[in-house]
């Protein structure tokens, strides 16, 4: 294979403020720092923002090292294929990869949705997520949301507490599609109690209730709800190893290092009978924008980064009656 033409290599840190502090299980934060990558060739530029893998110490700093490390290597020219060879999974990865997309796509004079073979694209119903706190206040964010469609609400690991918080925003919120999300903060045990609340308050998906590493509890675990793998699948060699413990892929960019290897994912998947979800780090636009390509071949969509920051990029994405909105203008977009 030919070289590829020289790249100019620029990676920032950015730290984004939240509006409001956000919990998990395990987890509080109040701001998200993001490694932005610029890739010029020319007169061309490409973008792409990855904020990490917090659990595993895949911090913005660590990708930014990650990065510098093989900046003459980058910089000598390199396409998408070869960076699979060269980093590993991860946000470091993520980030040249997406901005190797945008740059391609504006080289091109096509939209990276062309590229990736999709026919066309399309605004996606997204869930927008609540954050782990205490159930009246749970519920009163739940209304607050208005005019959404699906709901995805976090869990804490503590049963009592999750149930009271799930019955809370069912009953706040009869009319929306809702799922749940553990973070793996639930035993096998405490999940056998909480599964008879979830089919009550008509839950639609049960997200990572086990902590990774622990897979092999949900073999036999009968649920009426889809369970879906998070923090259990990083990338495409973990695939194969959810068929008979999982139902749903949750599939981010951060994750598996960015779209090149997501869209591998889908097609990995699907081959295995599993359904497939596309899910985000808190993060802006630039980093929402790849993830809706992903998007578009999905069967659950969460895509609502955006709308914890205090401040958005600009051009960036919209919310409209539930779904997400993304132009070619706020990346991937190769048309004059």
């Amino acid at each position: 294979m030919s070289a590829s033409p020289p790249i100019e290599l620029q990676v920032d840190i950015e730290r984004l403020t939240l509006k409001a502090p956000f919990r998990i299980s395990g987890y509080t934060f109040t701001e998200v720092p993001v490694a932005v990558v610029t890739l010029r060739r020319g007169d061309k530029v490409g973008r792409g923002e990855a904020a990490g893998v917090y659990y595993l110490e895949d911090t913005p700093d660590r990708i930014v090292q990650t990065i510098e490390a093989q900046r003459s290597r980058i910089e000598r020219g390199i396409d998408r294929e070869q960076l699979l060879r060269l980093l590993p999974a991860g946000g470091a990865r993520n980030a040249v990869d997406c901005a190797l997309w945008d740059l391609e796509a504006r080289e091109a004079g096509r939209p990276v949705w062309e590229l990736a073979g999709l026919d066309h694209i399309a605004p996606r119903i997204t869930t927008f997520t609540l954050s782990a706190d205490d159930p009246p206040a749970v519920a009163q964010a739940a209304m607050a949301l208005g005019q959404v469609r699906a709901i995805k609400m976090k869990l804490n690991g503590d049963l009592a507490t999750d149930i009271e918080r799930v019955r809370a925003v069912r009953e706040a919120r009869a009319d929306v599609w809702l799922g749940v999300d553990a973070n793996q903060g639930h035993t096998r045990q405490s999940l056998d109690k909480l599964l008879p609340v979830l089919v009550d308050a008509r839950v639609q998906l049960l997200e990572q209730p086990l902590p990774r590493g622990q897979e092999a509890q949900l073999e036999g675990f009968d649920s009426p709800i889809p369970v879906a793998a998070d923090e259990s699948v990083q990338g495409l060699t973990d695939v194969a190893g959810l068929v008979g413990r999982f139902d749903v892929v949750n599939i981010k960019l951060d994750k598996c290092g960015g779209l090149t290897e997501a869209l591998q994912i889908v097609n990995e998947a699907r081959s295995a009978g599993l359904q497939v979800m596309v899910g985000n780090m808190v993060g802006t636009s630039l980093a929402m924008a790849p993830a809706f390509v992903v998007a578009q071949l999905c069967d659950y969509v969460d895509l609502d980064g955006p709308t914890f920051l205090a401040q958005d990029c600009r051009p960036s994405v919209r919310y409209d009656s539930g779904s997400i909105h993304c132009s070619e203008n706020v990346w991937g977009g190769g048309r004059a």
